[in-house]
């Protein structure tokens, strides 16, 4: 579990820096969303990376950040080391969504694409930050990046009472959001089911959480990019989700669309794939209300967004 200390400092940390997320109610699922699409950079990634990067010593931020990104996580990196006015570079995947290259490098990244998937990026990025003394930021498997997301769960607890019957829904790709927000509300005693989401297509986490491997998972390509990918073996985030994650579901392509489209002919608010697991899992049934929903990013690419809605006209 995380120290409840390093939460609360890291909320003070970063404060002036991102935005406390709206949570809006839904009476037709009876269901709260929390709109983490609205947050810097378009993504609740920010909060970790901010947190991380201002922890660190001054000769590490001097020495220049690496990390690697589906783009999320990067631009939080990115906009961090602006702040501190360190060099970053990110390792990404060469079919990674071009706006979320582009938002990388308009914040200053080095981007640099790697001929494979989430997995092979990372390795890269670890590798090159080792080789080249550099100071690697991961997205997940870190305790400050971790207390970071976790800011999420003291949030929540401002703005709703959590009830025991209440689950609350997290996308899941490493793990850190989850594992942050839960370690929050178990040490605040706090009775919440605990639901993390994946995309069928890439379901590393969920392998992970109900077999203890990752063995034989396919990485396929998914709207959910941003929670595709291999799990860093050894990863703080897997005994945290063991111990605080009630369970680990999937979801389809087609289920991650309705989800996109629900919350834009509802809301008129944009999502993300990977934001869209959580509220496609209240949808389709697997989860059922009352529940809190995390959406978790904003940043898809315009032209996927726009064709998707449209299949959807006149049926949401």
């Amino acid at each position: 579990m995380l120290p409840y200390e390093w939460v609360t400092k890291a909320s003070e940390r970063i404060s002036g820096h991102i935005v406390h997320t709206p949570l809006l109610y839904d009476k037709d699922l009876n269901i709260h969303l929390k709109f983490e699409n609205k947050q810097v950079t378009g993504s609740f990634k920010i909060r970790g990376a901010l947190n991380k990067i201002l922890t660190l010593e001054p000769w590490e931020r001097a020495q220049g950040l690496v990390t690697a990104s589906a783009g999320n996580h990067g631009q939080g990196v990115a906009l961090s080391g602006k702040i501190v006015g360190a060099p970053v570079v990110v390792f990404a995947s060469h079919h990674a969504v071009p706006s979320k290259l582009d938002s990388m490098r308009n914040l200053g990244a080095d981007v640099r694409l790697v001929n494979g998937g989430y997995g092979l990026a990372e390795q890269t990025a670890i590798d090159f930050a080792a080789l080249n003394h550099k100071t690697f930021i991961s997205p997940y498997n870190d305790g400050q990046v971790i207390s970071g997301q976790a800011t999420i769960g003291l949030e929540l607890m401002h703005d709703v009472k959590i009830e025991p019957e209440i689950s609350l829904v997290v996308p899941v790709g490493g793990g850190g959001m989850i594992s942050g927000i839960g370690s929050v509300l178990h040490d605040r005693h706090i009775p919440i089911k605990l639901i993390g989401v994946q995309p069928e297509a890439s379901a590393f986490a969920h392998a992970l959480f109900h077999k203890g491997d990752q063995f034989n998972v396919t990485d396929l390509p998914t709207l959910a990019d941003g929670l595709s990918g291999h799990i860093q073996e050894g990863s703080i985030t897997y005994p945290m989700m063991k111990n605080l994650v009630n369970d680990i579901i999937t979801v389809t392509e087609d289920e991650i669309e309705l989800g996109i489209a629900y919350v834009w002919y509802k809301f008129h608010e944009k999502i993300e794939g990977s934001a869209a697991t959580s509220i496609s899992a209240i949808l389709i049934g697997k989860v059922k209300a009352p529940a809190l929903v995390i959406l978790s990013g904003a940043n898809i690419q315009p032209e996927v967004h726009a064709k998707i809605c449209q299949k959807f006209a006149g049926r949401i």
